[in-house]
């Protein structure tokens, strides 16, 4: 199996991309499906943070994938971003769950680094992707978008809205026997086409190439908006889903030893037992939208949104090695050498989550002396609600790593859940101003009021329902200096903070049991370099982020012996790049990162310098895409993933999985007629059918190894009429 190997990430890209270049003086052509890394000239994205300006003149990491380069991926969930960027991993993305991904090696948090059309959104569900017209990434500490929310980035899913005669249908096959229809219907009508409606509806059955996962899901959208005069335009929009699936459970070491992943079958799946359920994922999601241009270049916008969740989460938990009495024998992180361990049954139905969101916000330009103004000033208000039903998580018996065992179900003893209440005021203001033609320097400022409550869904083992309390005001600054070197190339510095907050367990082990830590503020310094123009476009960027670090400190075996608090940091270091060329018939594209990723500061002993978890220190994307002449409409394209290795325990660097590689294949056909388009799509992951551990989460204090996807088919067409 090959391994990838760490100095070489950003050469390996370059390299990848200049080789088969054709000549120099072929004619330049953008291809119809390509994946844009970053923007063009005239491109722009919310979720930079300062609206119309290009992403090419704006001192951020960002870019955007429309809908047609993700159906040419076959990206089907928020999880299959990772295909597409190096800056991007896996972080516990599980096949028939909600997608976890990370960003720069810091994993997204899906309770507040997720947006959809610039408002936070709760991502602890299926988000379906047939509605979304592009999907947007900031990478870097997020705080000039988000009052709280872990560093790496922000996703941004914009929805597709009205337009004029748009009659769309797709049929799609992939994995074992998954099957897709889907429409989308769009329509101007009235005076002067002064309203518009946009229809989205798509049905699925789930049969992906992971064995017992068979499921379904569906979407219902509509889209619509009215022009009321030149300057005024008002947007609505509702969402509803459901997606019943089983879900992937992952494997674990064997003892102190790592199996090779040559000796497991990836389409096993060690959730399957007779009294196991799938996860149903219920989600409706509305919006209103309000433009109003003012005096100039001035614009008033009020934004409001809601999204109510529901959830049974269900499986078939392989945890440890446990006897019966909960007591923990020897193997409690993982499974025992000879591949055994203890299933334990987790029911958590119906969990409603609600989301709730206003922004007002004034935007424009002035002059004051010699300096351009761009200001956007504004108010978000956030609401949350989670209310959960007491909790299943209970040994049901034993299992093994082959599948051959099944158990009975476990007693069914309920434990309490935590019911969430949260509110947040954020006052923001940004600012970009430009000296001349060369110099400017943008910045951003956000204060965050927040409230955040829990308390126990029954009493607690002392008889109280241990509420806990946390609120604070926070402001967080961030702030770029750039140069305009020529009009398609920028230089630029900048500094930034995000802010994330934490109490401590409202245990009795803990002597600061449910009292909040102090605020934990991310800081990220950034160097970057991008270039857009007619036949190339590039990035670099240098970024440092260094994230405070809470841990469990004390003996921890009697009551009052532990404390939580702030220890030490994690800091990742690294250098991000991304070249699209495209010449003639072809179009290369490449994504390359290299992190040093340690923690420091701690003062336990053997944490300092230690690389986290589930975290690789290079990864590289590749791709090209050649429009055959003697066949017009037909795409042929190719992509390379690599990674390489992943440390499995916590400050434990002696215990790893080993780098990967793969190679996808595709093809897009498009056949235009008379009032018809039709585009076919033909499409093979992991085209070697390479075996290897793709990623290794330490969640809930135990190992979990996921498998590289299979070799997968899909195929599709669609048309326009």
């Amino acid at each position: 199996m090959a391994t990838f190997h760490a100095p070489t990430a950003a050469a390996l890209a370059a390299g990848a991309l200049l080789s088969a270049l054709p000549p120099a003086g072929a004619q330049t052509a953008a291809s119809a499906g390509t994946v844009t890394v970053t923007g063009r000239a005239d491109a722009g994205a919310a979720v930079a943070g300062f609206g119309d300006a290009p992403l090419a003149n704006t001192p951020i990491q960002a870019r955007s994938f429309g809908s047609e380069a993700l159906q040419d991926r076959g990206v089907t969930s928020i999880g299959g971003l990772t295909q597409l960027d190096a800056s991007l991993g896996d972080a516990y993305d599980a096949e028939g769950y909600w997608s976890i991904i990370s960003a720069r090696g810091y994993t997204l948090d899906n309770r507040y680094n997720y947006q959809r059309d610039g408002l936070p959104i709760n991502a602890e569900t299926a988000i379906a992707l047939d509605n979304k017209s592009r999907l947007e990434l900031l990478d870097g500490t997020s705080g000039i978008q988000a009052g709280t929310s872990a560093p790496g980035g922000i996703v941004d899913l914009i929805v597709k809205r009205p337009v004029a005669n748009l009659r769309r249908a797709r049929v799609e096959f992939s994995g074992s026997g998954s099957l897709l229809g889907a429409v989308d219907l769009s329509q101007r009508f009235g005076p002067g086409g002064a309203f518009g409606l946009r229809l989205n509806a798509a049905a699925e059955r789930l049969d992906p190439v992971y064995r017992d996962t068979q499921g379904h899901r569906s979407l219902l959208a509509l889209a619509a908006d009215w022009q009321i005069n030149p300057d005024s335009l008002i947007e609505a929009e509702i969402e509803s889903s459901r997606q019943t699936q089983p879900s992937v459970t992952g494997f674990s070491m064997l003892g102190d030893n790592v199996p090779d992943a040559r000796t497991i079958d990836p389409r096993l799946n060690l959730n399957h037992q007779p009294w196991g359920q799938p996860v149903v994922l219920d989600g409706n999601t509305a919006s209103l939208r309000w433009r109003q241009r003012l005096a100039g270049d001035w614009r008033f916008t009020a934004h409001a949104m809601t999204q109510r969740l529901k959830s049974d989460d269900r499986t078939a938990f392989p945890y440890g090695v446990y006897n019966p009495d909960y007591s923990c024998p020897q193997w409690c992180d993982r499974f025992a050498p000879d591949g055994s361990f203890t299933y334990w049954q987790y029911v958590s139905d119906n969990e409603r989550r609600r989301s709730d969101a206003l922004d007002l916000s004034v935007s424009g330009k002035l002059r004051t002396g010699g300096v351009e103004h761009a200001l956007q000033f504004g108010v978000l208000g956030t609401r949350f609600t989670g209310r959960f039903q007491d909790q299943i998580f209970d040994i049901a018996g034993t299992g093994n790593i082959d599948g051959s065992l099944q158990t009975p179900p476990s007693p069914g003893t309920p434990a309490p859940n935590t019911n969430r209440d949260e509110r947040s005021t954020e006052a923001y203001l940004r600012d970009a101003m430009r000296f001349g033609d060369a110099w400017s320097v943008w910045a951003g400022l956000r204060h965050t009021r927040l409230h955040r409550a829990t308390f126990l869904t029954s009493p607690g083992a002392d008889g109280t329902l241990e509420p806990t309390l946390d609120e604070r005001g926070v402001t967080i600054p961030w702030l770029a200096l750039a140069r305009q070197l020529t009009p398609g190339t920028l230089a630029y510095a900048s500094w930034g903070q995000g802010l994330e907050t934490d109490v401590a367990p409202n245990q009795p082990l803990y002597a600061n049991a449910g009292q909040p830590l102090p605020a934990l503020k991310s800081r990220q310094a950034e160097l970057g370099l991008k270039h857009s123009g007619e036949r190339f476009d590039a990035t670099l960027a240098l970024f440092d982020i260094d994230r405070p670090q809470a841990a469990s400190l004390g003996s921890c075996d009697a009551i009052a012996t532990c404390t939580y608090r702030i220890d030490g940091g994690e800091r990742h270091r690294g250098v991000q790049t991304s070249l699209t060329l495209r010449d003639g018939a072809w179009t290369w594209q490449g994504s390359a990162m290299w992190l040093d990723a340690e923690r420091h500061g701690s003062s336990q002993p053997g944490v300092d310098g230690t690389r986290p978890v589930n975290v690789p220190r290079t990864s590289l994307r590749a791709g090209v895409e050649f429009l055959v002449p003697a066949l017009p409409g037909l795409a042929l394209q190719a992509a390379l993933m690599a990674e390489g290795n992943r440390v499995v325990l916590p400050y434990d660097q002696s215990v790893r999985i080993p780098g990967w590689s793969r190679v996808d294949l595709g093809a897009r056909w498009t056949q235009r007629t008379a009032g018809t388009t039709l585009t076919w799509r033909l499409g093979v992951d992991n085209v070697a059918d390479r075996r290897a551990w793709r990623e290794s989460p330490y969640e809930f204090s135990h190992v979990y190894l996921y498998p590289l996807t299979p070799r997968t088919w899909r195929a599709s067409l669609s048309g326009s009429f």
